[in-house]
């Protein structure tokens, strides 16, 4: 109890904590034990401490058995750290479906062992905290819940569920609900923010994947704590951030008001490296920001998404051409590419500006691999000049990349499924178009270059690829975009046909020097953002 009571009485910008690292909030991070017997659960709260938690959640809706007097005492007993007690039941999204008076018993009996805090849900709320009142130990607290499993509500409708907890009495409101779009996480936050002027600390939380992102930014915000698994796969709620991920990846203790968010946005973004990449970046040279995943379904830059206080986003698969029309400003290359990867909004008056990194990061790569060749010279500034360069893909890259080898000196051809979406393009560009199945015999010289610009071959179907081995042998370089895997299956047919592969990997480090730089205004950490990727 007493590392909690530490937390909660502070109320200074900067708080110590172990090994003399100083934390910028107050934000707890809770460990949920989830397990079937006691005998687990103890050993889960040893994993919690050792992982970095400041207390856990001990979900007794979880045991197989449960033999209330006997169990509470050991569980209290053996906790290392403060205390929180749930017994979910299965109305309220838990697995106890048994006798109401058994369970509220349980809890009741947790406070009076000793417990740091329990969890009842709104429903029974004031019969519980009536049935305890003048009993209540002096530090103990009563978190009051509510979960919404289908939505998030209005801001409207939240202040009034907030206003209906307080009313029985609770010591800590918590809400949860679930995200159907990135820009649901904004309302919570402003409850958070419009609450702070009462004395009762709030838990809010967004579940599911896109409400991914409450669970990191809360202490900016001033949430009393979010949760952390000790391991992946066991949740107890949809969207549970792993704890070493939220300590480490995301420098959760680091996060404060004046922290600068950013993000990536598409669809999908699960396997993305940028988070690992820019937040160790970050962290490297001193920079107040935290980089997180998002989900980005509709191409609007609304009055919700700019309350989350994003400084700016990375643009992935399929939003770089819808993100230039969201944009106030666009740099003229990316205008002339027609979509953009990289949006920064300007702190001063919350104007959105447009980039596109993409083009250098890729073509680099691939003049980088042209170069590579011991048998090949060349005169020109570009090994690109007077090369067949063929493009698969008439998306944001796809056109990217067209552009950029134009602007080389090179001979474009654009292959797409749609023959009249790869003509939009060639035109723009003075190129070529062609079908992706007309692409297998297109065979008009040898030493062609060939970037594929799609998702044919990600993660999870690294078996995909966009063109057949046997309609390789006519090209010198093979380039793909995609990074995971590193090596797709394009890029090892190609290399067992003798060409040179450029991997996806190498554009991302590109471009993303680039974009460390437009989100920041430092000079990128180069040879640490090809150390970390080399790692995959």
């Amino acid at each position: 109890m007493d590392s909690t009571n530490v937390l909660l009485a502070s109320s200074s910008a900067s708080l110590q904590i172990g090994g003399g690292e100083i934390r910028k909030n107050p934000t707890l991070v809770c460990a949920p034990i989830m397990a079937e017997s006691v005998d687990k659960m103890v050993i889960n709260m040893d994993k919690a401490k050792q992982g970095g938690a400041d207390l856990v959640e001990i979900r007794l809706d979880s045991l197989k058995s449960f033999n209330p007097n006997g169990d509470l005492k050991t569980l209290i007993k053996e906790c290392p750290l403060p205390t929180l007690f749930t017994y979910r039941p299965k109305w309220e999204g838990g697995q106890y479906d048994g006798d109401e008076k058994k369970r509220l018993d349980a809890l009741r009996l947790a406070m009076e062992f000793g417990a740091d805090y329990i969890d009842v849900e709104l429903q029974v709320a004031q019969e519980f905290n009536e049935s305890i009142y003048g009993k209540k130990p002096e530090m103990f607290k009563v978190i009051v819940s509510s979960h919404n499993y289908q939505n998030t509500p209005s801001v409207e409708d939240l202040g009034n569920l907030v206003a209906r907890i307080q009313a029985t009495g609770a010591d800590i409101v918590k809400f949860a609900t679930t995200a159907l779009e990135i820009t649901d996480v904004a309302r919570i936050f402003q409850i958070i923010v419009h609450s702070q002027v009462s004395s009762v600390p709030i838990i809010a939380i967004v579940m599911g994947e896109r409400g991914f992102i409450s669970r990191i930014l809360c202490p900016k915000f001033g949430g009393f704590l979010s949760f952390g698994t000790i391991e992946s796969g066991i949740v107890s709620a949809p969207g549970q951030p792993i704890m070493k991920d939220l300590l480490h990846l995301y420098n959760f203790r680091q996060i404060g008001p004046d922290t600068k968010v950013f993000g990536i946005i598409g669809k999908p973004v699960g396997h993305s490296k940028s988070p690992i990449l820019y937040n160790e970046a970050f962290k490297s040279v001193g920079f107040n920001g935290v980089y997180v995943l998002s989900w980005w379904m509709t191409c609007k830059i609304s009055p919700d998404l700019l309350i989350l206080r994003f400084a700016g986003f990375s643009i992935t698969i399929p939003h770089k051409e819808a993100a230039l029309k969201c944009c106030d400003e666009v740099d003229p290359v990316a205008k002339s590419i027609g979509a953009v990867n990289c949006i920064v909004r300007r702190s001063t008056d919350g104007k959105i500006f447009g980039y596109n990194t993409d083009y250098v990061g890729a073509i680099s790569a691939i003049e980088d691999g042209l170069r590579g060749s011991k048998n090949i010279s060349y005169a020109a500034d570009s090994p690109l000049a007077g090369k067949l360069f063929v493009v698969i893909g008439a998306g944001g890259a796809g056109k990217a990349l067209a552009y950029g080898a134009k602007e080389k000196g090179a001979r474009v051809v654009i292959a797409n499924r749609t023959y009249e979406r790869a003509k939009e393009i060639a035109d723009t560009v003075g190129g070529q178009a062609l079908s992706l199945a007309d692409l297998e015999n297109f065979h008009p010289e040898d030493g062609m270059i060939l970037a594929n610009t799609t998702s044919i071959g990600m993660q999870p179907k690294v078996d995909e690829t966009p063109i057949p081995k046997h309609a390789l042998r006519s090209y010198s370089v093979v380039f793909d975009a995609v990074y995971t895997p590193k090596i797709t299956r394009l890029l090892r047919e190609s290399e067992e046909s003798g060409a040179i592969i450029v991997t996806g990997v190498e554009m991302f480090i590109g471009q993303a020097f680039e974009q460390f730089e437009r989100f920041t205004g430092l000079p990128a950490p180069k040879e640490l953002f090809k150390k970390i990727m080399a790692k995959y």
